[in-house]
């Protein structure tokens, strides 16, 4: 390149040196943009590298929806135990805590004489009705024939029986001694002729308080009731 043509004015670099030493070049001055775009592409390239080693460490391919949902199957028990317990401290709390303050005495004190007394009372009387009924009285005759029998030796035994039955309301009531041919039984004993003089012979039974199993259906000579007697009334 010819000095005509060169662009640029003389400066130290154009003056020739010693002979074998290099000689300066001058070079066009460079733009301020032509020195910072390096930079720039730099740190661009920095943060770029920095999202995206971010986003791989943060990344859980194939794990990221499970944990979610087992957090939220997890909670869920949870949550409902908490409201199982709510739910159980509030009933706790209105019938225990309401006996020491008046709430309590309603559902405490109220519920125990509904559920014990109430049904108490209830079941009890279900269980009278179950019961069966009683047999009802025994109809005598008073009108009936009846014979007072002395098994014993003893004078006036069959009389003083004779009178309890007479006080009572009977009729025709005869004391007498059992026939000395035949042996008497051994314990108080009454005798009824046919089943229509059943109801009498117990009625006579039971006021001398001889038991049922020794009224007994049989074929006396004489009078529709017999009784058998070996004591005083």
């Amino acid at each position: 390149m010819t000095k005509s043509h060169y662009p640029y004015p003389p400066d130290e670099f154009d003056v020739r040196g010693p002979e074998g030493s290099p000689v300066g070049v001058h070079r066009e001055p460079r733009s301020g943009w032509s020195s910072a775009w390096p930079f720039l592409l730099v740190a661009v390239v920095f943060a770029g590298l920095a999202v995206g080693v971010v986003g791989f460490l943060s990344d859980d391919p194939g794990g990221s929806e499970n944990p979610p949902a087992a957090q939220q199957e997890s909670a869920a028990p949870e949550s409902s135990a908490e409201g199982e317990t709510s739910e159980g401290d509030g009933s706790g709390e209105e019938s225990g805590d309401g006996s020491g303050d008046g709430s309590g005495e309603e559902s405490g004190d109220g519920s125990g004489e509904e559920s014990g007394d109430g049904s108490g009372e209830e079941s009890g009387e279900g269980e009278a009705t179950e019961e069966p009924a009683e047999e009802p009285a025994p109809e005598p005759n008073y009108d009936a024939f009846i014979r007072v029998l002395n098994a014993t030796t003893t004078g006036g035994l069959a009389g003083a029986n004779a009178d309890v039955l007479i006080a009572e309301g009977y009729t025709d009531v005869t004391p007498d001694d059992f026939p000395s041919d035949q042996t008497p039984p051994a314990v108080d004993t009454v005798w009824y002729a046919t089943a229509e003089d059943e109801d009498t012979a117990l009625a006579v039974a039971n006021s001398f308080g001889i038991p049922a199993e020794n009224v007994t259906q049989v074929a006396v000579a004489s009078g529709d009731v017999l009784v058998i007697v070996h004591n005083m009334p």
